[in-house]
């Protein structure tokens, strides 16, 4: 059997830049917040040095720069990590890409507990619920390498903005090359019938596991991926709730604002169904190795067992 690659989408985020590039992407621009080495535009600056601007930390000026050079016909990536990229920024985002449906993109990295031990300042679990409330934002927290780089891509296609959220740490690269993503579509990773579990970003590959630990505890759980944040595949998840009865979504995000309630809201409407979330709780994080962080937050595949159990009886 092949080992396992881990891989994290922030790597991702910056080799599919440079694919763009080589592709034929000659209007595609990058620029950072001086962040390269971190968020990877690095590896896209290498090549096309004079494709990539360093706007300084000043990220606020960083996304009305990137307002101004789509209005020129360039399609702008603007990078830094999650906390700053939604939050500093997240007025010049409103005002000046979301208000006029500008084509820009907003590379946000480092996001969620999992940047460890940059602590509660760094650990941003509250991108999904800023960049959701934009009218016309489309919201994308892939899950491995391949949906990572996919996603970029689909972004670069998309007109209109995109907030694209990435990891610092490496993940399991569960998707082979077959594997298509879309935006605004939903993924079954394993059918099944007793509870449906919906999770997106580092959250899927502990879903997996925790998916193998229930099976074979007698428990058919229905593993959904939902990249896509907004707009959500209301469709799948509809069916899936129909299917199960029961629903649990799994983010490293907080339980306000961000898939989770994405799901809740879908499914009050359409398809009333008991929910579950599994989440960060109304709470700061605070420094530390991120997969002991994962933990401490109920974010692993024990905890996803554990409350689907408590659940399902």
């Amino acid at each position: 059997m092949a080992e396992v690659k881990n891989v994290a989408t922030r790597d991702s985020y910056g080799t599919a830049l440079k694919e763009l590039a080589a592709d034929g992407a000659d209007n595609l621009v990058v620029l950072d917040a001086d962040l390269s080495a971190a968020t990877k535009t690095g590896i896209f600056q290498k090549d096309y040095p004079n494709r990539h601007f360093n706007c300084g930390i000043a990220e606020a000026n960083m996304v009305s720069v990137a307002a101004g050079l789509s209005t020129m016909g360039l399609v702008p990536f603007a990078s830094s990590f999650a906390m700053f990229a939604s939050g500093r920024a997240f007025e010049q985002i409103r005002n000046s890409i979301g208000y006029p449906h500008l084509n820009v993109k907003i590379g946000a990295t480092h996001a969620g507990i999992s940047v460890g031990e940059d602590g509660a300042s760094h650990q941003c679990c509250e991108d999904f619920a800023l960049m959701r409330s934009i009218p016309g934002m489309v919201v994308i927290c892939p899950a491995d390498d391949v949906e990572a780089k996919q996603a970029v891509k689909a972004a670069y296609k998309y007109e209109g903005p995109v907030y694209l959220r990435f990891g610092r740490l490496a993940v399991p690269v569960f998707h082979d090359e077959s594997y298509k993503f879309e935006i605004g579509k939903g993924e079954v990773v394993k059918e099944g019938n007793d509870v449906t579990i919906i999770a997106n970003g580092l959250m899927v590959a502990e879903a997996i596991e925790a998916g193998k630990v229930l099976e074979a505890d007698g428990i058919n759980a229905e593993i959904i991926n939902i990249a896509t944040i907004k707009p959500l595949d209301e469709e799948l998840v509809v069916a899936s709730a129909e299917k199960t009865g029961r629903v649990i979504t799994v983010e490293e995000h907080s339980i306000i604002g961000g898939l989770g309630e994405a799901v809740c809201a879908c499914l009050s409407e359409k398809c009333p169904t008991p929910v579950k979330r599994i989440g960060v709780n109304d709470e700061f994080g605070h420094s530390g190795p991120a997969k002991d962080l994962l933990k401490q937050f109920g974010l692993s595949a024990e905890n996803i067992v554990k409350v689907t159990k408590e659940f399902v009886k």
